[in-house]
């Protein structure tokens, strides 16, 4: 084999082992990237339903008052009426 083409193989075998190394790095930093991610989305939504856990008994609480407003406003909204036609 000719010097030549053996010094090119060569050069362009240790291009090859170090574009390796660096897509095996590329890749395990996509995976490390992926797995992250996925640990930032479940700690987000695990939070809004802890959150909506411990904020139950208040939003429930809040809902009946609401509930108990809207039923005496619809009470107090005819007598109102009647108030002001007597008028």
């Amino acid at each position: 084999m000719e010097p030549d083409i053996q010094k090119l193989l060569k050069e362009n075998l240790a291009l090859s082992e170090e574009n390796n190394k660096i897509l095996k790095r590329l890749q395990s930093n996509m995976r490390w990237g992926r797995f992250l991610h996925a640990v930032y989305w479940v700690i987000i939504i695990g939070s809004a339903f802890g959150a909506y856990y411990f904020a139950q008994p208040y939003i429930n609480q809040l809902m009946q008052m609401y509930g108990k407003l809207q039923s005496i406003g619809g009470s107090v909204s005819p007598n109102i009426l009647d108030a002001l036609k007597s008028f």
